[in-house]
């Protein structure tokens, strides 16, 4: 069996936090996988996801992405960054700049250094930006400036600009928080199907139980910053998503507050 992620005893606080981000997390991904975060909002998700794309620095334990392991000192080298790819929850993308440029964005890591600075792209370039383009039903759009679309489109955008990285591992934070749930869904199946077409890994995070369950494999839920439950998608219960957002138990003489 390929692993894609393997995670042995995590543990992570932000600068100045008071309590740990992720604390004791373990789990391994398989190569292939599509895989949900499940949780509420600062249960971590975000962080791991973050944490996993080689941004944050200062944590400790083991974590080993693609076969290769991370330092929790440095980002990961230049040459292997093409291979994760990143969806982020508010779409990062150029505004002003078209629909194909922001998708050739997605091209830089695989081009010569040179080239890059100089934002140049080969034909073989323009040939895998176009067929994400065309996989994520935008082909149409591709001289239409960004700011000029809808967010599901700009979502289309960030996706396709995901895919031409060619990547191996695929991490989407909330990817579809600002659609309607008839868009979110028609999102989620086309990062989820796209990945699983190209034999990548696919891991997204998620505050809505309903999509985990459609477009996952297996759900992972999460709660203040631990893993507290790690499930094939067909045996998740519904006793385990309500303990997963139960409002914390209040103290005397304090309200009843929910977890944030």
């Amino acid at each position: 069996m390929n692993i894609a992620i393997r995670i042995n005893d995590l543990n992570f606080a932000h600068p100045g936090g008071s309590v740990p981000a992720l604390e004791r997390v373990s789990l391994t991904i398989s190569t292939g996988e599509s895989v949900a975060l499940l949780g509420p909002s600062g249960a971590g998700k975000t962080t791991l996801l973050a944490l996993l794309d080689g941004r944050l620095q200062g944590w400790r334990g083991r974590v080993s992405v693609l076969g290769a392991p991370l330092d929790p000192d440095q980002p990961p080298p230049r040459a292997s960054r093409p291979d994760t790819g990143f969806v982020f929850q508010e779409f990062a993308l150029v505004e002003r700049s078209t629909v194909l440029r922001n998708v050739l964005n997605g091209r830089l890591g695989r081009m010569a250094p040179l080239r890059a600075l100089l934002g140049s792209p080969t034909p073989h370039d323009l040939d895998i930006a176009r067929t994400a383009l065309t996989d994520c039903g935008i082909a149409d759009l591709a001289e239409r400036r960004v700011d000029s679309l809808s967010g599901g489109q700009r979502q289309r955008v960030a996706i396709a600009r995901c895919l031409a990285q060619e990547p191996r591992l695929i991490l989407a934070d909330e990817p579809v928080s600002n659609l309607d749930p008839t868009r979110a869904g028609e999102v989620l199946a086309l990062l989820t199907g796209a990945a699983q077409a190209r034999g990548a890994t696919a891991l997204f995070s998620s505050h809505q139980p309903d999509l985990a369950r459609r477009f996952a494999q297996r759900i992972i839920g999460m709660r203040d910053g631990r893993i507290a439950f790690d499930v094939p998608t067909s045996e998740l219960n519904d006793d385990a998503t309500a303990e997963l957002y139960r409002e914390v138990e209040p103290l005397p003489g304090l309200s009843l507050r929910a977890v944030s």
